[in-house]
């Protein structure tokens, strides 16, 4: 990995980069190429793609290639799908082989082969054999910059060969030992080269390398590095040369990758990871098949209630009030589903440093808008439904009903991890039950308050 940025003595903070935007994007490329990579990703991803490029294309390539490090992927898809080949050409030269793969698809094919065309022949080569291996196998989360040494080499051979080789290593310390047909016999740690003669034979001082075939998944790769405690994961080909490493930083990307996913698949919303940064018809296109669902679902159990606990009679005190309770589980089902999603994806927000004070706001209208939505939509479909099986005004009180619990689901779901979080209480901890709970009273009280008042 590129070594980041070094600040200056005193960087510019967020409000100063915003008072510089709207001087020029020149003067806010001049302040946000002073701070670290990191935060200036996150700057430009807060920013609209249109004002994010000016300030991005005003810097030179070895700070774009830092900040494209660290940049989650729609800004690097928006950033260098903007670029000239020549440009991008620039960029693959400054970044690590993985991460030059990861910037080349997403460009189309004819400009990633004409950025190509402008590099070193033997670095595009590389990047165009790393681009074959899927983006989920170890081929394809491995750098090929690594530093290896002889078996018959000695400590002091390795330390030349990190001088000569190492510049661009994933882990520039450490080294594989391979054998003449470039098989790993054999890895020295870094601690070893600081602590043991130059003149010991690296035979005596390595270890047994830890490696995995270049077409595994790349869960696989992560979870030996993380069994093992490995600093550095050799990835060999089918002959069983060493072809790449992956580093535990990698290992620890992949972790928080998937996790996050599976976090995002276990509420019913697609696997990207950054949802308070899509559109609201984004979300919304995201969460309905999980609403489908469950509005399937309760309309079956209505139906079976109906079947066993029979209809109330028209006409007949309560009869409305028994037509509409058979309902109340799709209700609790919706804006159960509905208000965890958006408290799930708040508290992780908070937890990752995605949300903070100056986003909150658009955050919150953002969700709210989008359990808005979605009880729209269902509610026109229960409402057409239930309308054309039940008798009377049965379904627009239905409908309606969901729309209005559903909404409030939502905002309950936004409200109570940011109460919870200004006043000091951990809201993952609050959140989970106390929502499901808080959302199933409300959800039902309002349910029934507003059917009644319709049919009435």
């Amino acid at each position: 990995m590129l070594p980041p940025m070094t600040p200056p003595d005193v960087p510019i903070d967020l409000e100063e980069f915003r008072i510089r935007l709207e001087e020029s994007p020149e003067r806010a490329a001049e302040g946000i190429s002073e701070v670290h990579a990191a935060d200036a990703a996150a700057w430009l991803l807060d920013l609209e793609a249109e004002e994010a490029w000016p300030v991005f294309a005003a810097l030179d390539a070895e700070h774009q290639a830092e900040i494209l490090e660290y940049a989650e992927d729609d800004l690097r898809t928006d950033m260098v799908t903007r670029m000239s080949a020549s440009d991008l050409g620039d960029i693959l030269e400054e970044l690590p082989s993985d991460e030059a793969v990861d910037v080349l698809a997403d460009v189309e094919e004819s400009v990633a082969e004409e950025a190509l065309s402008s590099i070193l022949p033997e670095t595009a080569d590389e990047l165009r054999a790393l681009s074959e291996y899927d983006a989920d196998t170890a081929g394809g989360l491995m750098a090929t910059e690594f530093v290896t040494v002889l078996e018959g080499d000695r400590l002091g051979d390795a330390v030349k060969a990190i001088r000569q080789q190492g510049e661009d290593a994933e882990e520039a310390l450490d080294v594989f030992v391979v054998d003449a047909d470039g098989r790993p016999v054999g890895f020295i740690a870094d601690r070893v080269l600081l602590s043991q003669p130059i003149h010991t034979p690296v035979l005596e001082a390595m270890v047994e390398p830890q490696t995995i075939s270049v077409g595994a998944d790349q869960e696989e790769a992560a979870q030996l590095i993380d069994k093992y405690g490995l600093v550095s994961l050799g990835v060999v080909d089918a002959a069983g040369r060493l072809i790449g490493v992956v580093s535990a930083e990698d290992a620890s990307e992949v972790f928080g990758e998937e996790a996050e996913e599976d976090l995002m698949r276990i509420v019913g919303t697609a696997a990207e990871t950054r949802q308070t940064r899509l559109t609201v018809k984004k979300r919304v296109r995201q969460r309905l098949p999980l609403m489908g669902l469950t509005v399937l679902a309760g309309l079956l159990s209505a139906t079976l209630l109906r079947i066993f606990l029979g209809e109330g009679e028209p006409g007949t005190e309560g009869a409305g009030s028994t037509d509409i309770l058979r309902y109340l589980p799709l209700i609790i089902g919706l804006a159960g589903n509905v208000g965890v999603q958006s408290s799930t994806i708040l508290v992780r927000a908070f937890a990752t440093g995605e949300l903070d004070a100056t986003r909150e706001r658009s955050v919150l209208g953002g969700e709210m808008s989008v359990g808005a939505w979605i009880g729209l939509l269902c509610g026109i479909v229960i409402a057409i439904t239930v309308g054309g099986l039940e008798p009377g005004n049965l379904g627009l009180a239905v409908g309606v009903a969901t729309m209005v619990s559903v909404s409030c689901a939502a905002v309950l779901g936004c409200l109570i991890p940011v109460t919870c979080r200004r006043v000091g209480i951990d809201p993952a901890i609050v959140a989970g039950p106390f929502l499901i709970c808080l959302s199933d009273l409300a959800g039902s009280l309002i349910f029934i308050v507003v059917a009644q008042a319709i049919l009435r």
